[in-house]
């Protein structure tokens, strides 16, 4: 059976065990009057197959859309939080418009829909069959299979044939255990309990273009076809095993009412922020004509406002890895200068005495200006080195023309990092955060396929890793957030945001991890401590990307 994701938890049934009792009417019993129908809200797992959630989520869902249909057509809140009915589901958002589940800390999303049953099934009555899957957790039958099983276990047989399904099972209703028909392999299974799905308002979901169907054709509002990207987004339980419908690329956002969409819309400026190759700016970026343009506010909600976009000329990493290299010796002697008096104070980086020799050996290609007596101060800071220290600590970098003070972390030159190449990508979403409720969101989406570490990483030529991308980042679309936002633009041009090293999480080493610039990856909730409300995060962060040499000077 195919593993999935385990949202759900209960008291177990057994067939000695409680019963759930149905509604006392399953039926109207009037000739020619249709039989209610159940609503079942359902989530689509990594193999295409369809997971229902509990009655009491799939209640709650419906109990929010009533309220937005309530609110008449200009009501902005079009996602459904989960955790207001079910704490274990707090890191996950409900898209109506687009029929997304949306998982803050992670930015994994997934197809829901809504589908209807007889209200005379087991559903009718709130029950669903689970079986224990490998990660150590439950993982819901198809409903088709739940209702199958819960009317064998109500007509007391013993066992369940699942081939009818395509399932090559048998489930022991007595010893709750499903039996693979072809290695006899078993799992446990459990019957669960919960609130009774429930019935059905009439109403069909619409989002997106305008559909033109018979059904929104006949609609009685005077505006016309309603708008539908999934317009029949739910129908009675399919036969047929439902195939993958994998989702490429981002649908177009429809109007400014359209509020909150964590798959939101198209990229605002940055989609031609894409590295798939040797390190330099895209022509598009490196070779636009005209003055640098100014994002307003726009009908459909899409641009940030007010952000000067300064995108012309060639970025900091082109410059910083294309132009010619400089000699090491030569670095250090733009920035520091020698001091014929020396101090009587410890080099912090040999830890000698300043007075006596460095304890760097004089490099082969280095002049005989270096020695290891050679006392030297940075220009700006004022800080004392052994110039020879300076010089190994140099040549331990990634050697792009810039120092670092080990005392007091001025920076000299245009630091750049070791960030591998990749795409960042920027986005508007209508929605507020908690604590900035008074402007939208900016959404970032940073994402960085596997590949082979160059000279500048700890293991040249060995492959490393990216877990847990694309990443999901948000910052509150105000003047500070947008501020932010320009910065990282910089940072992640100077490859700064990512490195490559030992995850501080897994203990994974030769992985794409963050680079003490730390961001916001859940929207809506704090469950991992890297949400909102954080009234100090801007500041915070600001900081930070001072320490890495990206401050205001940057956009000037």
């Amino acid at each position: 059976m195919a593993t999935g994701s385990s949202f759900h938890s209960g008291g177990s049934g057994s067939r000695n065990g409680p019963s759930f009792a149905s509604p006392s009417s399953s039926s109207s019993g009037v000739p020619g009057q249709a039989q209610p129908m159940a609503v079942v809200w359902e989530w689509q797992d990594d193999l295409g197959f369809w997971r229902p959630y509990t009655g009491q989520v799939s209640s709650y869902i419906e109990q929010c859309l009533q309220q937005q249909r309530g609110a008449g057509p200009n009501s902005s809140s079009s996602s459904i939080c989960l955790a207001q009915v079910d704490p274990s589901l707090s890191a996950y958002i409900i898209d109506i418009p687009n029929l997304k589940q949306f998982r803050q800390d992670t930015g994994k999303m997934r197809a829901v829909r809504r589908s209807l049953f007889p209200q005379s099934s087991a559903l009718g009555s709130g029950v669903l069959w689970e079986w224990a899957n490998d990660e150590g957790g439950w993982t819901a039958y198809e409903i088709r299979t739940s209702i199958m099983l819960e009317n064998s276990y109500q007509a007391r047989q013993a066992t369940a044939d699942l081939s009818p399904h395509g399932y090559n099972y048998i489930v022991d209703l007595t010893a709750l255990q499903q039996v693979n028909k072809a290695t006899s392999y078993r799992r446990h299974v459990r019957r669960q309990g919960s609130v009774p799905y429930p019935l059905a308002s009439g109403s069909v979901i619409h989002s997106g273009p305008a559909c033109s169907c018979h059904q929104c054709l006949s609609n009685s509002s005077a505006a016309g076809p309603m708008l539908g990207r999934s317009r029949h987004s739910f129908t009675a339980g399919q036969a047929n095993r439902p195939s993958l419908q994998t989702q490429h690329g981002r649908l177009p956002g429809t109007s400014s009412s359209s509020a909150y969409s964590p798959y939101p819309r198209r990229p605002l400026s940055m989609g031609n922020l894409l590295w798939n190759g040797p390190w330099s700016t895209p022509t598009s970026v490196a070779h636009s004509s005209g003055p640098p343009q100014a994002f307003g506010h726009h009908s459909n909600g899409l641009s940030i406002p007010t952000v000067p976009l300064h995108m012309n000329g060639s970025s900091s990493v082109n410059s910083a890895l294309a132009a010619p290299a400089q000699k090491p010796e030569e670095v250090i002697k733009k920035y520091m200068e020698e001091v014929p008096g020396v101090p009587d104070e410890d080099c912090i980086i040999c830890m000698e005495r300043l007075s006596c020799p460095s304890g760097y050996e004089v490099p082969a290609e280095c002049s005989q200006s270096l020695q290891p007596n050679t006392v030297g101060k940075l220009t700006k800071c004022g800080h004392t080195f052994h110039m020879l220290c300076m010089l190994a600590m140099y040549n331990n970098g990634t050697k792009d023309g810039s120092l670092q003070c080990p005392s007091c972390k001025t920076i000299y030159g245009e630091k750049t990092g070791t960030q591998p190449k990749g795409k960042m990508e920027i986005y508007s979403i209508p929605q507020s955060l908690p604590g900035h409720p008074d402007c939208g969101t900016i959404q970032i989406i940073y994402n960085i396929p596997p590949g082979i570490q160059g000279p500048e990483h700890p293991n040249p030529g060995q492959p490393y890793t990216c877990r847990g991308f694309p990443r999901f980042c948000f910052l509150p679309d105000n003047d500070k957030g947008r501020k932010v936002l320009e910065l990282l633009k910089v940072a992640w041009t100077r490859r700064l945001i990512f490195t490559v090293g030992t995850s501080s999480t897994t203990g994974e080493p030769d992985t794409v991890i963050w680079n003490e610039i730390h961001h916001k990856t859940e929207m809506m909730s704090n469950v991992s401590g890297h949400g909102y409300p954080d009234p100090n995060y801007l500041d915070n962060v600001l900081s930070e990307l001072a320490s890495q040499g990206v401050t205001e000077d940057c956009l000037k």
